[in-house]
């Protein structure tokens, strides 16, 4: 068994690729990327507010870098000034605590009863097992006194052949009515995860 140098992702054109990096500029690149997809929505027919939009890329940063993920993206279909839903992959390896990584541990780990018991499932990906927890949290974000705002998260949890840290991806969404479409794009996406030991 060895480590895992470096991770792979392929994402479909909507899902922005934010900076997670300490030393990246996050007001330039949030200012070039919502021109950018300013831009591409105008082609699309769609006249967006570049300040929201920066505001919102700007934030989506702040909050993934919070997190310290190896990677991170926002979904901005076009005609949207603020993300539908954040997708994050982090590596995760073992240590004195966690001497070896099985999918019943991820399970355990990533999964909470907030609004009853997780859904759990085992999969076969092509990097290698996986375990997929389907569940919803009380976002963070709800306004004092206001109506609280539901997080729903897909995460799934991959055991690459030959590696001892495991990937762990992570799709979050607060919009109601897109969890179909969310859970459809996450399988999608899962499976294109590659790895380099």
């Amino acid at each position: 068994m060895s480590d895992i140098r470096t991770c792979g992702i392929v994402c479909p054109t909507d899902w922005v690729p934010i900076p997670v990096e300490p030393s990246d500029d996050i007001k330039g690149w949030a200012k070039a990327m919502a021109a950018q997809l300013s831009e591409r929505s105008k082609a699309a027919g769609y006249e967006l507010d570049k300040r929201t939009l920066r505001k919102d890329l700007r934030a989506r940063a702040d909050d993934s870098r919070s997190r310290e993920p190896f990677y991170a993206f926002a979904l901005y279909p076009d005609g949207f000034d603020t993300s539908l839903a954040t997708l994050e992959v982090d590596l995760i390896h073992p240590d004195a605590t966690v001497p070896r990584i099985t999918l019943d541990w991820l399970a355990d780990t990533f999964s909470a009863h907030d609004f009853g018991p997780p859904d759990i499932s085992h999969t076969e990906l092509p990097l290698g097992p996986a375990v997929r927890i389907r569940q919803n949290f009380a976002a963070d974000d709800a306004r004092p006194g206001g109506p609280g705002i539901l997080l729903e998260t897909l995460v799934y949890g991959v055991l690459p052949a030959g590696a001892e840290s495991a990937l762990v991806l992570l799709v979050s969404w607060t919009v109601p009515g897109i969890a179909e479409e969310m859970e459809e794009a996450a399988a999608d996406i899962v499976r294109t995860l590659t790895v380099e030991l």
